[in-house]
Order: C-alpha cells, then sequence, then structure tokens
C-alpha cells in the first residue's frame, strides 16, 4: 500500500485551515521543530513554540476567522498564498490583506514569512475604529 506524501501546496493548505480555526494542535503538526517565522515587520521566531508565541495572544480575543485564498503559486518546495484575513472580534470583522511565503521540507513548514501592512490591521483595532 503506497501512502500519500502531501505536495508543498497541500501542507500549506492544511496549515491554513487549521489556523483559521485556531485549531493550534493541528496547525503546529505541520510546523518544522527549527521553522523560521516572521510575521510582517516583527521579528524572526522560531519553531511551533515561537509560532504559538506570536499568534496565541493576537487570536484570543478573536470570534471567528476566515482566511480568503486569492492566489497560490508553488514551485518545488516554495508556496506563496495571497489571501485576505478577516478576523471577527466582539467590536466586528478586521480585514487584512497578506501574502505567505512558505518553505516546505519534509511535510512541514520551514520558513514562513507573511508581508502584511501592520497599520492595515492596527487602524481597525483602535479604538473609535
Amino acid at each position: 500500500m503506497t501512502q500519500h506524501t502531501p505536495s508543498p501546496l497541500e501542507v500549506v493548505r492544511s496549515f491554513n485551515e487549521a489556523m483559521a480555526k485556531v485549531d493550534f494542535p493541528a496547525a503546529m503538526a505541520y510546523v518544522a521543530a527549527d521553522c523560521q517565522y516572521t510575521n510582517g515587520p516583527m521579528e524572526t521566531v522560531v519553531g511551533p513554540a515561537g509560532v504559538k508565541a506570536i499568534l496565541e495572544p493576537f487570536f484570543a480575543p478573536i470570534r471567528e476567522n476566515e482566511f480568503i485564498i486569492k492566489r497560490e503559486a508553488a514551485n518545488n518546495e516554495t508556496v506563496f498564498v495571497e489571501r485576505l484575513d478577516r478576523h471577527r472580534f466582539d467590536s466586528g470583522w478586521v480585514e487584512l490583506p497578506v501574502t505567505g511565503v512558505y518553505e516546505v521540507r519534509g511535510g512541514q513548514i520551514a520558513t514562513w514569512r507573511d508581508y502584511f501592512d501592520l497599520g492595515t490591521i492596527q487602524s481597525q483595532l483602535a479604538p473609535g475604529a
């Protein structure tokens, strides 16, 4: 019996689906122990613990997520995903256009960089916005 090895694009899709559900255990299973994650203009962190340390506090007050995939492209181990991240807080929805660049090795994400305009999300989360 042949076991299916997911392609890098399939790994990234599954990862993003788990993140949209805020299912950290499922999502972190796709993150390599030495993964380097850069969240926009912020510092780079390493591994599942580093990723969780950055994202869990942001996702904690969110009531619902939608990651709308606009475009995807893969070249060998490198995957590009243009998406619209929608997050529903108690105060309403905020939207953030993001481009994620992932390098997948051995079925796990080894490098992940998200590119976005920090001011876009800050302006929507500001009091009175």
